[in-house]
This record gives C-alpha cells, sequence and structure tokens, in this order.
C-alpha cells in the first residue's frame, strides 16, 4: 500500500486584508490531503492539489496547524486518471499541473474578485482538458487517457467548485453532510430521471459510465457551482475510490469524528480499504474557521448544489449563467469507455463517454427535476435507449447461440 502526504510551511497572515465581516479578520485554515493506492490496483493513478494562491505555492499547509490565508485564497483539486497502463497517472498530474499554472497564471499583488477567480478556474479545467487530449493524440501508448476532476477555489467566503466527471465536493455544516457537486455518471442521471433507485443503483451493471473526462475530446463543458462558507465549515474532495466503497452516513460519521484533518483523512481512506479497496482513495480535508467568515447560526439557508451565476464576457466563457438551486445528493455514486462524443450547447461540445474498472453505486439529488448531466445536457430517454439497446443486443446474441 502507498500513500502521499507531504506538508509545507504555513503562509504568515498578511497585514491590511480586508473582510466582508470584520474589517480586521482573518480567514484560518486546518488541512490535511492523502491519497493511497488501494488494496487491489498496482498503481495509484490518482492525484491531488493543495495550493496557497497568494503564496503561489503548493503542497500541503502544516498539518493539523490552523494556518491564516493570503488575501488571493486557495486551491484544492481531486483528479482520478484513467487510461490504462501508466496513462491515467499522467493525465491526472498532467491536470493538477496545469491548473495550477493557470489560475496563478498572471496573478499579482491586486485581490481577485469573485468572478474572475471563478472564471479562472473554468478555463484553467478547459485548458487542461485540451492539453491532456492533445497529449494522448501525439503519444498512441497514450491513447484514450484521461481524468477526472474536482476542483474547488476559495476567495473571502466563496467556494467555487468545478466538475468534470464524478470525483466528489461535500461539505460539513453543524454536523451535516451536503453533496455540492452532481456526478456526471449515467447512473445519477438514471436516478433523476426516475429510471433507476438508489437501491436499483448500488447493483446497476453500468454504474461504471461516467459523462464527461478531461482528456477525451478537446473540449469540456465544465459545471461551475458555489458554496457561501461559514465558521465551522468542513470541505471534503475526494475520488469515487471513497465515495464509491464507504456509503454517505458513513463518511458523515467520520468527518464528525475529529477535530483534525490528518485524523479524519487517515480513517476516510482505512474505512474504504476495509471495504475492500477497489480502487484508488485520494481525499483532501479543510476546516474553515476566522472571523472573515460569518457564524453558522448566520444561514441564511441550507447548502444545496448550486450553480454560479458567472457573468457573459465573451462566447468562450462556458459556465452556465442561470442559477439552478437543488438539494445535493445524500448518497455516494460512480463511474468510465464508450467513446461517443455528445453535441453540446453553445461554443464547446462535451467530452466522450468514458467507462472505467470501478465499484460504485450511485445516488440521486432528491426533490431535483433537472435530469441532464450538468455540461453535456444529454436527455435521459437517450441514455436510457442506449442501456435498452444494449441489453436488447445481449439478449438476441444470446438467443441465437443458445439456438445454434
Amino acid at each position: 500500500m502507498t500513500q502521499s502526504e507531504t506538508p509545507i510551511p504555513p503562509e504568515p497572515k498578511e497585514p491590511g486584508e480586508l473582510s466582508p465581516h470584520d474589517p480586521q479578520g482573518e480567514l484560518r485554515v486546518k488541512l490535511f490531503a492523502r491519497t493511497d493506492v488501494g488494496q487491489v490496483r498496482e498503481h495509484n493513478e490518482d492525484n491531488f492539489l493543495v495550493a496557497d494562491i497568494t503564496r503561489r505555492a503548493r503542497g500541503l499547509l502544516e498539518a493539523n496547524r490552523a494556518t491564516v490565508l493570503g488575501g488571493q485564497g486557495a486551491l484544492f483539486a481531486v483528479c482520478d486518471g484513467m487510461g490504462g497502463a501508466a496513462a491515467g497517472e499522467i493525465a491526472s498530474q498532467l491536470a493538477v499541473d496545469i491548473i495550477f499554472e493557470q489560475v496563478v497564471d498572471g496573478i499579482g499583488e491586486r485581490k481577485l474578485g469573485r468572478d474572475e477567480l471563478a472564471r479562472k478556474l473554468v478555463r484553467a479545467v478547459e485548458v487542461a482538458g485540451y492539453r491532456i487530449f492533445q497529449e494522448a493524440k501525439a503519444d498512441r501508448t497514450r491513447r484514450g487517457m484521461g481524468t477526472t476532476v474536482t476542483a474547488a477555489a476559495l476567495v473571502d467566503d466563496h467556494l467555487f467548485l468545478a466538475q468534470v466527471g464524478d470525483s466528489r465536493g461535500y461539505i460539513l455544516r453543524a454536523g451535516n453532510l451536503v453533496q455540492v457537486t452532481r456526478d456526471q455518471s449515467l447512473v445519477n442521471q438514471l436516478i433523476e430521471a426516475g429510471q433507476l433507485t438508489e437501491e436499483e443503483a448500488e447493483t446497476f451493471e453500468h454504474n461504471n459510465i461516467i459523462l464527461q473526462a478531461l482528456g477525451t475530446s478537446d473540449t469540456v463543458q465544465v459545471d461551475l457551482t458555489y458554496a457561501e462558507l461559514r465558521r465551522g465549515d468542513t470541505l471534503l474532495l475526494c475520488s469515487d475510490g471513497l465515495s464509491g466503497m464507504v456509503r454517505f452516513d458513513e463518511i458523515r460519521e467520520i468527518l464528525r469524528s475529529s477535530p483534525e484533518p490528518l485524523d479524519v483523512c487517515k480513517a476516510l481512506t482505512e474505512r474504504a480499504n476495509a471495504a475492500g479497496g477497489h480502487d484508488n482513495i485520494t481525499v483532501i480535508v479543510v476546516q474553515f474557521e476566522g472571523e472573515a467568515l460569518k457564524p453558522g447560526a448566520a444561514e441564511t439557508e441550507p447548502l444545496r448544489y448550486r450553480k454560479y451565476p458567472l457573468p457573459d464576457e465573451s462566447a468562450e466563457v462556458t459556465a452556465p449563467h442561470q442559477v439552478v438551486d437543488t438539494p445535493a445528493a445524500t448518497h455516494s455514486g460512480h463511474t468510465l469507455p464508450l467513446g461517443h462524443a455528445t453535441p453540446a450547447p453553445a461554443a464547446v461540445a462535451a467530452g466522450g463517454w468514458q467507462e472505467r474498472p470501478h465499484d460504485r453505486a450511485g445516488h440521486g439529488h432528491e426533490g431535483d427535476e433537472r435530469i441532464d448531466i450538468p455540461g453535456t445536457h444529454i436527455p435521459w430517454w437517450i441514455v436510457l435507449a442506449l442501456v435498452l439497446g444494449v441489453v436488447g443486443l445481449l439478449v438476441v446474441t444470446a438467443f441465437i447461440l443458445l439456438r445454434g
């Protein structure tokens, strides 16, 4: 079993930073990240990113010690690679490298606004997808490689999340855990369409299919969402090696069990391994405190899956410009090669479908009438028709073979 844990020194408080909630307020984080190969895989294709944008520095802040963030905020990401051999590992490493480079590029002393950071995050993910795709085209041994990404960028009290694939983002607030991203997976789309129950999803034959990944197409549709943080919130980013092996209730209880992110990361990866460890397991746990954040009691509405209304800048901006507030998922889900690219609206086409060998249960979003996967807009009936067609073909083939 292998794992990666690399701390770096903390960032000292920058004087004169202003907060919308306290003129002298500061935003403190305590965090840890861990990646583990699991019990089955021979090598680890996951990668993670933790970065202080102000310092333009990558790596973990000092473990189990609260650290004051600089004015530019922080960047976190989990990437789950695929593609066989070492290609998946290459894709996920390229993703975290490129996303970091793109987000910190051109940042000066002036503090970024929310829209600026959100747009930078979306474009960073798009650039990563394009460059991974080009890398795969240039090297035949890397054909078909790709990676999921769930990236989170923080500025003042706003946390932006950019999603492609089925790695996940959760927030624990006052003991309640909410999934603030949505899986771009076939099983999740069928659940949202009412074609599959969450219980049926756990044994669904095609629960390892995702509808987008970086690198499988030259363009992707990035699902941009956000959350307004409160004091005491805890962020969890994870690959499906965790969410596919450990049930939602267990994840919640482990997050509640300790105030130390290091202990929580260790407990989560150990629980996924104890459940079988069928995939690589990567987790980032970040706790937020400080006067820059409103107290939890100031919350006016519950946490939800919420799209960020990024203002139009040009046709190249691909984030949707409507806010869709829906209750977040309260269970786990999973996914990955069919190779069919699907048309997408506006300027960017969605990435191809992908299938990878994972075991995972899909989980829906109760009360959400929208049934398109974010960024793909594939109608549920097309997905259902495809599934029924595949099943029908298998039945006919079996009948012919038996008759023969």
